[in-house]
């Protein structure tokens, strides 16, 4: 990162946990911050760091956070009661407040999104836009496209990874394989152990997959998990936040999961880029080019 740039960590207190915070860049005249929110559920905001060139290159001040439960935020003391989508919609409110980010734009980014469109649903004020990044709006909608894309797969992996979800045992070296294979199609056509440092987590996750079993389950393809069901689509009509949807070519968040977003969401735009789920990072340059036209059209 450029020696000028100034960068600054903290934590904020939230229901008896500590939610950490990173915040890169100053806050330019003319320029909204951007508020930055990670999938998962229960990743943390590391693969995001390609975003840090908004402020490296355009002055933008970008702001990043761990959910308590993932990262370097605090662990929850009973995941499976705690975690939910309310909570973190709760935490993300409390954030704004305690950064003092009166009006900002918001990405999210996978389950990010998600959360940004539940938010965007119930807090637009001072939202100056908001970017969807690979999200899917109905949990029932991407299933179905998840499913469809494993029937692409060849079929013994297809096989393995459906009777996996059926008995439970995904450690078989095939369940394993497929399920990396999936990955590398329509997830991260790079693995997170090969990416550069600037957006790898430094240390194996103190917190696991816990937050992402209570919320998921153990699969893409079936949800057993809170988000069992989950959908904002029926309040999506009334949000006026100016949004962009962006997806990959490759994504697992394909065409129709982004097109019901794009068409609830007045005027909603779309961007579609080369790539997997997280083609921020396949197409840094492109995608943080389009991320950033959009953003300076609403700095107001």
């Amino acid at each position: 990162m450029a020696a000028t740039v100034a960068e600054k960590t903290g934590t904020m207190d939230f229901h008896g946990y500590r939610t950490w915070y990173r915040v890169v860049g100053e806050r330019a005249p003319g320029r909204l911050p951007l508020l930055t929110i990670h999938g998962g559920p229960g990743n943390s905001h590391y693969y995001l760091r390609s975003l840090d060139a908004l402020a490296e290159r355009c002055g933008r001040q970008v702001v990043y956070y761990d959910q308590v439960g993932c990262g370097n935020s605090s662990p929850l003391a009973d995941v499976a009661a705690e975690a939910s989508a309310g909570l973190f919609e709760e935490e993300l409110v409390a954030l704004r407040r305690h950064l003092g980010l009166d009006r900002c734009h918001i990405l999210g980014q996978s389950w990010g999104g998600m959360l940004a469109m539940q938010y965007a649903c119930h807090h637009p004020e001072g939202v100056a836009s908001m970017v969807v990044a690979s999200s899917p709006a109905s949990m029932d909608l991407w299933l179905e496209e998840a499913v469809r894309l494993r029937g692409y797969l060849p079929r013994e992996m297809a096989e393995a990874l459906a009777q996996a979800d059926e008995d439970g045992d995904y450690g078989r070296p095939e369940v394993e394989a497929a399920s990396a294979e999936y990955y590398r199609r329509h997830v991260s056509a790079v693995p997170e152990d090969e990416r550069p440092d600037d957006v790898r987590k430094p240390w194996p996750d103190p917190h696991g997959d816990e937050v992402y079993h209570v919320m998921q389950g153990m699969s893409e393809f079936v949800v057993t998990g809170k988000l069992s069901g989950w959908s904002v689509v029926d309040g999506l009509p009334s949000v006026t936040i100016p949004t962009l949807v962006t997806s990959g070519t490759a994504d697992e968040a394909t065409a129709l999961v982004c097109k019901q977003i794009v068409d609830a969401i007045p005027g909603a735009h779309w961007e579609l880029l080369r790539g997997t789920h997280c083609v921020h990072l396949e197409d840094r340059e492109g995608y943080n080019a389009v991320v950033e036209r959009f953003l300076e059209a609403h700095d107001r």
